[in-house]
């Protein structure tokens, strides 16, 4: 863990501030049995996750910020507004999370990654074609238990 990062979770257990966060499902356009799975350059490198990050309630909903955090990390357009499967708060590292996961369909299949992301596939949505030891984020195993 960084030195920065450290500061950042201690400040979070002294403000306790409140962050709204979006992670997207993206199922395959012309398949529906595959969705898009990542993997971020920038923390938990090695895990298998979703595409999203953090937006602000007062300016747009969760599905307009997973549309946008779509786009700019894979270039990918969603034109159907994306459908709400959970909602979560959660408080690790000594602030309070609120969560949205959506699952959304993308116009293509065709993705370009932004520098957030080390890889995108898009993958059985059982997950089989990943290797069977391969490290998968608790938020792409909860949107695949709907």
């Amino acid at each position: 863990m960084s030195l920065g990062h450290r500061g950042l979770r201690i400040w979070w257990r002294v403000r306790r501030p409140t962050t709204f966060g979006v992670k997207a499902l993206l199922m395959h356009p012309d398949d529906p049995g595959k969705c898009l799975v990542v993997r971020h350059s920038y923390v938990d490198r090695d895990r298998w996750g979703l595409p999203g990050g953090g937006y602000d309630p007062k300016r747009e909903s969760a599905g307009e910020a997973a549309i946008r955090e779509v786009a700019e990390e894979l270039a990918l357009t969603i034109e159907e507004p994306p459908t709400v499967l959970r909602s979560l708060t959660t408080q690790l590292e000594g602030k309070v999370d609120n969560l949205t996961i959506v699952a959304a369909r993308p116009t293509s299949a065709d993705f370009r990654l932004n520098a957030e992301l080390s890889e995108a596939r898009w993958v059985a949505v059982d997950l089989t074609e990943l290797p069977a030891d391969a490290p998968i984020s608790r938020w792409l195993k909860l949107a695949l238990a709907d």
